[in-house]
């Protein structure tokens, strides 16, 4: 692997800005090979050099994948002047490059994956891959064997085309009722649109799961962590 400089692949491995790792470099925070850093244009080869960063090696990995729970009233981008994004969650501890792989509403909460990894990100979002997607939703009003039906058969929302088959699984009936609902594609607020097409509304909606990767009960909103090896090899094969 070629060679970078020092500041570039501490920020690119989620040890703050470039500013920061500048500062940490001028406190004495960071070594080559055991030795303190000289500068943060110090040439380093990520692969063969050991890096120390407060006195923890830092591991060159080429790609970064983060499991966040996200709340409602976060936007699913990377910047925003006005609203707050699912990337401000993480703060500055993050690796460069980072974008969500997909997109919830707004009021939308659950699983979101947030990588750098954009052929990953491509082969679970494109419409030919028919990624499934699982959700639990509340909607307004009993759910009927002609809903099911409905979702199962696919819906006229209003675009070119009728939704792919969906599942809808009940999971309580009543006043407001619970649900799962499996779709397969990312049409533009399409669970709302297919819930509105059958007469009724989305209350409430959560993801559960995109693919293989399910959203870890422990995480509370707003939370995150790194996925484990092997939720990364269950989405890489």
């Amino acid at each position: 692997m070629k060679t970078i400089r020092l500041d570039k692949f501490l920020a690119d491995m989620g040890k703050g800005s470039r500013s920061q790792v500048k500062q940490a470099l001028k406190q004495g925070m960071v070594t080559v090979n055991g030795a303190a850093a000289q500068s943060p244009e110090q040439k380093i080869d990520p692969q063969t050099d050991q890096i120390l960063y407060d006195k923890k090696p830092v591991t060159y990995q080429r790609f970064a994948y983060y499991m966040l729970n996200k709340p409602a009233g976060v936007i699913s981008a990377t910047e925003d002047r006005k609203e707050r994004t699912v990337l401000d969650l993480l703060g500055s501890d993050k690796p460069s490059g980072l974008f969500p792989a997909g997109r919830l509403d707004k009021d939308t909460e659950g699983l979101l994956l947030l990588t750098n990894d954009g052929a990953l990100a491509h082969r679970l979002l494109h419409p030919k891959k028919h990624v499934d997607k699982t959700y639990y939703a509340k909607l307004e009003g009993s759910i009927t064997a002609e809903m099911i039906e409905a979702f199962a058969n696919g819906l006229s929302i209003g675009d070119e085309a009728p939704t792919l088959p969906a599942r809808l699984t009940v999971l309580t009936n009543g006043p407001v009722s619970t649900v799962e609902i499996t779709i397969h594609e990312g049409r533009y607020h399409q669970i709302k649109r297919m819930a509105e097409a059958v007469g009724t509304k989305v209350l409430y909606l959560k993801r559960l799961s995109m693919g293989p990767l399910r959203l870890d009960p422990t995480l509370g909103p707003g939370q995150y962590r790194a996925l484990t090896e092997e939720e990364k090899a269950q989405l890489l094969c």
